[in-house]
């Protein structure tokens, strides 16, 4: 590294004392709720155990479920391990909740890409909520970035079934919604329209503040487990959490109608679930002093970045512009490049299924397309922007900020 940069990266350290604070105290706030809600459950090595068949009286399954539903303030959870995805979580509930005619009401703009087909709004896939008759309603948010709750009370007229969330930024030049601000949306539709189902889609938010959207008026939220709550250490799955009787319409759905969550085993065992979980916090803590480092070294290099550095963050995201197409996809191989897994691999921009652009993605990841590892990636297309997030260890991401200005140097 240049003797610069490494001075750069010194001065933004020392700037950033305070913010690096600020997410400390988030991480001891969730972690003390964690702890306790293991301490209340009781956990012990026999919750671990694997599981086979139909999965009758899994106490490790549903002494799961309650942890997660202490961890995410919620009545009641469901941990699953058979869901694949971020995107296959939303869908699974989404498609529990929604009947032929019932309006979807998108209240933070368009979702992410991955769901545009999903819920058929783009492509023709067999299976879509469209194509079962789901209506489709969108309210974008304002020009600062905020819910438009002009629109939202107009729109509420029509009694949509479930008004939708995206707590992340997904592939928007916008700050993420922190749970508190979205309190005086779900109050409305509460007095509005009080059979409407509040829907957060997580993702990237988990225990990045001290509470959930949950704890504000949200009926539901979901995640996926190799995001932001399994810690690096969860293989695989999602996870919803929320009102119990919506939770149990979910399980129907995800299993049988009538038998709901009493099935479904889990052979591998539980242990990479409760061990994540348990270190979710320090983990996500990790990842956020990741994007403030690299935000502020952006900063004083004249580049623009989404957030700012010492904004309070509500998720892990942290999106940078860069001048030009190389500049984007050289960032994305420099992550690659020292990453602890395929670090010899050089990522190319590639038609993505679920993607309206070509995309470059940098994954090193001990788990495949673990987001909360450290990963990039951005679409083909201007204004030119990349999206970095995660870190298991904050030395890691120091290490990465390191390599990308010596790249970004030689350009």
């Amino acid at each position: 590294m240049s003797t610069n940069n490494s001075e750069l990266i010194k001065l933004a350290e020392s700037e950033l004392k305070d913010v690096f604070t600020r997410i400390e105290q988030v991480e001891y706030v969730v972690q003390e709720r964690i702890i306790e809600a293991f301490r209340s459950e009781r956990i012990a090595a026999r919750h671990f155990n694997p599981t086979t068949g139909y999965g009758y009286d899994d106490e490790g399954r549903d002494t799961l479920d309650r942890l997660f539903a202490k961890a995410m303030c919620s009545e009641a959870a469901l941990v699953v391990p058979q869901l694949s995805s971020g995107t296959h979580t939303l869908f699974a509930a989404l498609s529990a909740l929604l009947r032929p005619v019932d309006t979807l009401l998108c209240a933070a703009g368009q979702p992410y890409d991955t769901l545009l087909e999903a819920i058929g709004i783009q492509g023709k896939a067999s299976g879509s909520l469209a194509e079962f008759g789901v209506k489709y309603e969108q309210i974008d948010l304002t020009e600062q970035g905020s819910i438009d709750m002009g629109r939202l009370s107009k729109a509420l007229k029509i009694a949509p079934k479930v008004v939708y969330f995206q707590r992340s930024r997904g592939y928007a030049w916008r700050e993420s919604l922190k749970p508190i601000d979205m309190q005086p949306a779900f109050e409305l539709i509460k007095s509005v329209s009080p059979d409407s189902i509040i829907m957060v889609d997580n993702c990237y938010g988990e225990f990045t503040c001290t509470q959930e959207p949950t704890a504000f008026g949200a009926d539901l939220i979901a995640g996926s487990l190799i995001k932001n709550p399994g810690g690096g250490i969860a293989h695989t799955g999602g996870y919803i959490a929320g009102r119990r009787d919506i939770i149990e319409a979910v399980a129907n759905r995800i299993t049988v109608p009538g038998i709901g969550r009493e099935a479904g085993c889990y052979p591998a065992g539980y242990l990479p679930y409760y061990q994540g979980l348990f270190i979710a916090p320090h983990t996500v803590a990790q990842a956020l002093k990741t994007s403030a480092l690299f935000a502020r070294v952006f900063e004083l290099r004249g580049m623009q970045s989404m957030p700012a550095s010492d904004s309070e963050r509500s998720d892990i995201v942290q999106a940078l512009r860069f001048d030009n197409k190389q500049q984007l996809i050289e960032f994305c191989r420099v992550i690659q490049s020292v990453s602890p897994v395929d670090s010899f691999v050089v990522p190319e921009p590639w038609a993505m299924p679920g993607y309206t652009d070509e995309v470059i993605m940098a994954a090193g990841t001990f788990i495949q397309g673990a987001s909360i590892e450290l990963t990039a990636d951005a679409p083909i297309r201007e204004p030119y922007t990349g999206y970095i997030q995660g870190a298991l260890t904050y030395g890691h991401g120091r290490y990465a900020v390191e390599r990308v200005l010596d790249a970004l140097d030689n350009m």
